[in-house]
């Protein structure tokens, strides 16, 4: 039950039809596990604090170097050489001190992503490597949670909302091999802000749609977006009959 402040807070997004106090309850009782928080992982903690998910687990093993503040817009030039984790629960909480937050600052590998996995109701992967999106994804099948996954380099961002029961696949199933695949990573290639920024924020709003039970037909297919073009390019993922994970 929202008190006064809560619901003036909340007000402007009550105010919608398809959220109203239901939806509003609901964000209030979700946990969801934000792993990454740089360029994706910022936007989408940001927009998830601010929109009162009751309890927010903030992982990222980093800490904050200049060259990050280009584009992850949580942080500050007075945070460098501080670690992420540490800081996004500190400047979330600033923002809304309503929701609860845990950081981690441990690597996600196997151990801790079973751990965490196992008790939350949706995984945003704002992850920035390959191996991380990989093992992430077998435990969310694994523990058969839900996770939006994103990533963007240069002018281009994709994004996809995976849900079981996996009737089309997971992101094995899309991308099975990772044996030798090399990262492209922002360090050699490079990235513009507004790119990484413009797919954590649409993680967020489907994370707030599928929590809220907002109907939506995004699920299960790749979306790629070119910021030149500002065009989208959608592509309907399968099941891989063969695929270990799924």
């Amino acid at each position: 039950m929202l008190n006064d402040k809560s619901f003036l807070r909340y007000s402007r997004q009550i105010l919608l039809n398809e959220i109203g106090l239901c939806g509003q309850n609901l964000l209030h009782s979700a946990t969801v596990l934000v792993i990454g928080l740089g360029g994706l992982g910022s936007p989408a903690a940001l927009y998830l604090a601010a929109a009162g998910i009751g309890k927010l687990i903030l992982a990222d093993n980093d800490k904050l170097h200049i060259t990050n503040l280009q584009r992850q817009i949580l942080y500050h030039s007075n945070d460098i050489g501080k670690l992420k984790a540490i800081l996004a629960k500190k400047k979330l909480s600033d923002l809304n001190p309503e929701v609860f937050y845990i950081a981690l600052t441990d690597r996600m590998n196997d151990k801790c992503l079973n751990k965490q996995i196992a008790h939350v109701d949706l995984v945003l992967d704002c992850s920035d490597n390959l191996i991380t999106r990989y093992n992430i994804n077998a435990a969310c099948v694994r523990y058969n949670k839900p996770f939006i996954s994103a990533s963007a380099i240069g002018f281009n961002g994709q994004i996809m909302i995976l849900i079981p029961p996996w009737n089309n696949g997971c992101y094995a199933c899309l991308f099975p091999e990772i044996k030798d695949k090399v990262d492209i990573d922002c360090s050699s290639f490079g990235i513009l802000g507004p790119i990484v920024g413009i797919m954590g924020t649409i993680q967020a709003l489907e994370a707030i749609k599928f929590l809220c039970n907002i109907r939506s037909t995004n699920q299960s297919q790749l979306y790629l977006f070119n910021g030149k073009s500002l065009k989208w390019k959608n592509i309907y993922l399968n099941k891989n009959i063969h695929c270990s994970i799924c």
